[in-house]
């Protein structure tokens, strides 16, 4: 089950056949949508108490009968909507009263999460409500229902204590800490049936709704609601075998009609544990995601986890940056606006700057609303790309499970320089995109406690010491990670999800399924040492061509032949064109014109050092060795043995190492440097003050000229 979000531009209606447009149609939902919010607002209003929200939690009415599951049904079982009637003047159809009743049951069957969290945490007052002992965490950790974090716990006594130090008693119950909730304008026709609205599929790519508007704010008849056709254009997202269900309704504040449909298609349900192979994900600032590939091998209680070490990494950098940047501006603008607004409230409406300041108000929300916007769609942009890279990921490297870290889980000690960016991220949003889209996979998401992952080293579970990146000296060591019992160095989120991966297969028999929401999680911590493999090489040409000369069967002597061709080749014959070779007199001494010759390769250089070779370039103490073409562009360049130093002469590389480099930049996005042949800067002089556009040539060297005085 997914949720889409459309966008409904115009209807018809389906009595006359007129068209609606956009204004229009925004106008009618608008009516429909703010009388099911004022509605449903006084019907959670008259129910917040203690004593209705016990007789939901018991879920039995006055006659000992199960309420039932649909909200709407239970609230009328309870003979709840009797207390609200209808405005005065209006007329509300049973249909739309049903979409009421769902909306504030809902709302209130929510509210009982809440309640039971704030009950544990009354009943198990600390001594000091700064700090609980031992004792007092396992009292609590009794009576507080399964799943509870202690992000939920810390809010709550926060909520709690901030109660008592205002009021100077404790709170009742979540009634008395709390108001009522605040319900948004919104249509649930989910609750209505065929009197109200209908939904059926068009083609693959549109989808027709019928639903009964109201023509005027206030509708007195019958005849105030009229029927109208709504074309919905349907998004990529949604497959074409895919069920279709009743939508919601809600006016945007961008002046747009959301209809969020909700479609299902049957997958293939996922086991809770017996897997081999996994991916393990850890949380980063620029890098959102850092994964490594996990096997579980070997028998009983002898199992281990072994990986590849090769980091699988979402580098976010760019679209981070971004975000942090207009997170910063949105900021800049709520101040200004806050700062414009009480200047306008001390003036005064009688004085000649008032009306200035609110209209430097308006614009300054208009200007607030529009970044907020940007700031949502750069997130879910940044969401479904996230989400479908880990999941193809998984399904690449055959991975069955995909173990995440559960940051619920931690509690903050102190403040740091990055927590601004870290709590902005959108890691709900993300790893509910996950679960979303491995489940079309066939994949399971799991979360395993997020507790001392980036403490410890894989290896050999000693603690790791933080050093500055390799890339980065000149920062502080929190990124790169060594340990100085294994010697182990190497990324931090890439140590941590190498602990991700192990904790989520061995403890994978201890994974708990919510029953509401499906969400599955480890709360057993279990640590062990993960021992790499390394990965076999690649098939190079070099090893293919050696494995070739070992199986294949020897050559025939003679001149290579291949198919067709019935006589050697010709040799070159001379002409303009032809390579020019040196009289033997002027050849050096032991020169062989031949290159193929074994006397004809480059003659290695010796360092001053006397330790390192490199190959002979164009040195002025050294005579040339060779002669003939240098090694460049088409010419293979000459092995090198041993350390590779920087050569003191320029040598051209192959053009096979350049089309190397160019994939390798290709692939990692880095520019690929490398020294050729090229001439030495020539040195430009003139007289100072001169001509300043120079031709491409060198000038020569400007001498001044002796002055005759007359």
């Amino acid at each position: 089950m997914a949720t889409a979000t459309c966008t409904a531009f115009s209807g018809v209606l389906e009595a006359t056949g007129e068209r609606v447009g956009q204004r229009v149609l925004l106008e009618r939902v608008g009516f429909l949508a703010e009388l099911s919010r004022e509605l449903t607002g006084a019907l959670v209003a008259a129910r917040w108490d203690e004593e209705s929200l016990d007789v939901l939690a018991a879920g039995v009415d006055g006659q000992g009968e199960a309420l039932p599951s649909k909200g709407w049904m239970a609230m009328r079982r309870l003979n709840w909507p009797q207390d609200v009637p209808s405005p005065a003047g209006v007329y509300v159809s049973d249909r739309v009263r049903r979409g009421v009743e769902e909306y504030a049951a809902r709302t209130l069957r929510l509210a009982l999460h809440r309640r039971s969290i704030v009950a544990a945490v009354l009943a198990t007052w600390p001594a000091d409500p700064w700090r609980r002992t031992e004792a007092e965490w396992t009292a609590l950790r009794k009576l507080l229902p399964a799943g509870v974090s202690g992000a939920e716990i810390r809010n709550r006594t926060r909520q709690i204590r901030a109660y008592a130090t205002g009021h100077g008693r404790l709170p009742a119950g979540l009634c008395v800490l709390e108001g009522p909730p605040q319900v948004a304008p919104q249509v649930l026709l989910a609750a209505m049936d065929r009197q109200q609205v209908t939904l059926h599929r068009v083609d693959a790519a549109t989808a027709r709704l019928r639903v009964k508007l109201p023509l005027h704010a206030a509708p007195a008849t019958g005849r105030d609601w009229a029927w109208h056709v709504i074309d919905i254009r349907l998004p990529g997202t949604i497959a074409p075998d895919a069920v279709l269900h009743t939508p919601t309704l809600r006016p945007t504040p961008a002046g747009r009609i959301a209809v969020d449909l909700p479609h299902s298609r049957p997958v293939t349900a996922t086991k809770a544990s017996g897997h081999t192979v996994a991916l393990g994900f850890d949380w980063g600032v620029n890098t959102l995601l850092t994964g490594t590939l996990g096997r579980l091998t070997g028998p009983g209680q002898a199992r281990r986890v072994v990986t590849d070490g090769r980091p699988l990494v979402f580098d976010a950098t760019t679209i981070s940056a971004a975000l942090h940047r207009l997170r910063g501006h949105r900021e800049h603008l709520a101040a200004k606006r806050d700062h414009y607004r009480a200047l306008a409230e001390g003036l005064g409406s009688p004085h000649r700057a008032w009306a200035g300041h609110l209209d430097r108000v308006r614009v300054l929300e208009a200007e607030h609303a529009r970044v907020c916007a940007r700031i949502r769609h750069l997130n879910a942009a940044l969401a479904r790309a996230a989400a479908r890279w880990a999941v193809d990921q998984a399904v690449a490297l055959g991975a069955s499970v995909i173990y995440l870290e559960d940051l619920a889980t931690l509690e903050a000690r102190g403040h740091r320089k990055g927590n601004a960016r870290l709590s902005g991220q959108v890691r709900g949003t993300l790893a509910e995109t996950i679960r979303h889209l491995a489940a079309k996979a066939g994949i399971a998401v799991v979360t395993v406690p997020a507790r001392g992952t980036s403490k410890l080293c894989p290896g050999c579970l000693n603690t790791l010491t933080h050093h500055p990146a390799p890339d980065r000296l000149s920062e502080r060591g929190w990124k790169w990670a060594h340990c100085t019992g294994c010697g182990l160095s190497m990324d931090r989120d890439h140590a941590a999800a190498r602990r991700i991966v192990s904790r989520g297969l061995l403890a994978q028999t201890h994974t708990t399924t919510e029953r509401t929401t499906g969400t599955r999680t480890i709360r057993t911590t279990i640590d062990a040492t993960v021992a790499l493999v390394r990965r076999p090489k690649k098939t190079t040409r070099r090893l293919r061509r050696q494995r070739h000369t070992e199986t294949a069967p020897p050559r025939p002597a003679g001149p290579k032949t291949t198919k067709g061709k019935r006589h050697p080749t010709p040799t070159r014959p001379a002409g303009p064109h032809a390579r020019r070779t040196r009289p033997a007199a002027e050849q050096a001494p032991g020169h062989q014109t031949s290159r193929r010759t074994p006397d004809a390769r480059t003659v290695p250089a010796t360092t001053p050092t006397g330790v390192v070779q490199r190959p002979a370039g164009h040195d002025t103490q050294t005579p040339a060795a060779t002669s003939g073409p240098v090694p460049g562009h088409g010419v293979p360049a000459p092995h090198r043995t041993g350390q590779d130093p920087l050569p003191s002469g320029r040598v051209r590389l192959s053009r096979r190492t350049c089309r190397r480099r160019t994939r390798a930049a290709q692939r990692t996005g880095f520019h690929h440097l490398h020294t050729t042949e090229v001439h030495p800067l020539t040195p430009r002089f003139g007289p100072p003050g001169g001509n300043r556009r120079r031709p491409r040539r060198a000038r020569k060297a400007w001498k001044p000229q002796a002055h005759t005085e007359f």
